[in-house]
């Protein structure tokens, strides 16, 4: 029988260390999200982040633009949160529009209140192995469940099933750092199964509904899924085919209940580090 990696108990530690630090500042922090058109995912994290904020007692500025807004437009809001000292975190939300250039808007940051990890600096810091400042969230989430729940990583296995510059890379970097053994697989990858049956610890983030059963592990493995999409029968599930492996592996985390419980968390823990 797998153990389930719920994420609730850290989830309220978390929540009573954060609670604490904002007692120590003695005023509401303010995170400030910019929200450019109605992307159904996009609201779906704005509630999240709002619900988590209430909870904290963190006040959220919310600015929320048109789809045929200018770049500049953005642009110049982006300047005056920097300058603004209520602010301690901007959060952008993405995908932005196909006319704005992301390396443009994320080098108007303030890398010191870039809590996602857009700014270039700050990247450049986690690819150079430093994973310690801001980091994007979804990895730094992976990272912190697995050592609430004690486990080991230095010696293991890890499969990453992301390549991506939010997910897959990122990640790589905190687990290389833990002296883990990395292999990062994509969408061109030969005979997945044949790295995924391998390894200690799977991570996986590629949006299939419960695309992943029990012919992809061993039964010693954890699988860490990071994924988020809607199965057919509407339920919100991740990769992980939770029926098929639940009697087969060692462990894994739910979703929902799991990773995603963690990030908003983080990035309201990114904004409060900001005043202290």
């Amino acid at each position: 029988m797998a153990k389930i990696l719920y994420s609730k108990d850290y989830v309220e530690k978390k929540t009573k260390e954060l609670n604490d630090k904002i007692i120590k500042i003695g005023f509401s922090p303010v995170i400030s999200i910019i929200r450019i058109g109605q992307n159904a995912g996009s609201i779906s994290y704005e509630k999240g982040i709002n619900k988590s904020a209430k909870k904290l007692g963190v006040e959220v500025d919310l600015n929320v633009y048109d789809k045929d807004v200018s770049q500049d437009e953005v642009i110049e809001k982006i300047k005056e949160l920097n300058e603004d000292e209520r602010v301690g975190g901007i959060l952008i939300f993405r995908p932005l529009p196909e006319k704005f250039s992301e390396e443009e808007i994320s080098l108007a940051i303030d890398p010191k209140k870039d809590i996602d990890c857009m700014s270039p600096i700050n990247m450049a810091k986690v690819y150079t192995g430093d994973v310690d400042g801001f980091i994007p969230l979804a990895p730094r989430a992976c990272y912190e469940l697995l050592k609430y729940y004690d486990y080991e990583l230095k010696g293991k296995d890890a499969v990453i099933i992301n390549h991506s510059n939010v997910v897959g890379k990122p990640l790589a970097m905190i687990l290389l750092k833990e002296w883990m053994t990395v292999t990062i697989c994509h969408i061109n990858t030969v005979d997945l199964k044949k790295h995924t049956k391998n390894a200690d610890i799977v991570f996986t983030a590629i949006g299939k509904a419960e695309f992943f059963d029990e012919s992809y592990f061993n039964e010693n493995a954890t699988v860490i899924d990071i994924g988020t999409s809607r199965n057919s029968e509407g339920k919100l599930c991740g990769d992980l085919d939770e029926k098929s492996v639940h009697k087969k592996i060692k462990a894994y985390s739910p979703v929902p209940g799991g990773i995603g419980s963690i990030t908003n968390l983080l990035l309201l823990e990114n904004v409060i580090n900001y005043y202290l």
